[in-house]
């Protein structure tokens, strides 16, 4: 497995080995023992998947609050997306920054997003399929958003007509978003 670190603090894109012939491909997308010599070591309880079905569409910004705040691990398994974090961990040497990312059935790549960054993503092909295993489950009580247009942060979409759902049009900006959390140092 091959970890690919980024300019966000503690983000990291990971690479399974993917073997290929003729026929396709097998890879180990998630093998637990491998991860946790890896040093990632967080406990995946439960696994999500969406399908969007046009190019266009954003779901986001999205993430839950202490006590139930998640850490998610993102692939997609057809189609393509441009996946964005922003961290929003008071004290972080990068808070209020944002990255994003292309992940695709073709490149394999898998986005390791920790609690306390904003998750979303939008869709660059039609029928794209995401998966995401998560290592807390969904509490409506802690679910929240910030603005995906926020001018603060400033995300630079690879489309300008966005499909939204209502909740997602409603996010507040991040500097009146409710959150709790708190950066804990460096960890390395």
């Amino acid at each position: 497995m091959n970890i690919i670190e980024t300019n966000l603090q503690d983000v990291v894109l990971l690479e399974t080995d993917v073997h290929g012939d003729h026929r396709g491909f097998f890879t180990e997308s998630y093998t637990k023992e491998k991860f946790m010599e890896a040093g990632l070591t967080n406990e995946f309880i439960q696994d999500n998947h969406s399908l969007s079905v046009e190019p266009g569409v954003l779901r986001g910004m999205h993430y839950q609050t202490n006590t139930k705040a998640q850490t998610k691990l993102v692939r997609v398994t057809s189609g393509a997306i441009y996946d964005v974090l922003v961290d929003m961990r008071e004290g972080s040497p990068t808070y209020g920054k944002w990255e994003g990312y292309i992940l695709s059935e073709f490149n394999h790549r898998q986005l390791l997003v920790p609690k306390g960054f904003a998750h979303g993503f939008c869709t660059i092909t039609d029928n794209v399929n995401v998966q995401y295993k998560v290592d807390e489950v969904y509490s409506p009580e802690h679910d929240a958003g910030i603005a995906y247009d926020d001018p603060d942060i400033g995300i630079i979409w690879p489309m300008t007509n966005v499909i939204l759902s209502d909740k997602d049009k409603k996010h507040p900006k991040l500097k009146d978003a409710k959150h709790d959390f708190v950066w804990k140092g460096d960890k390395k």
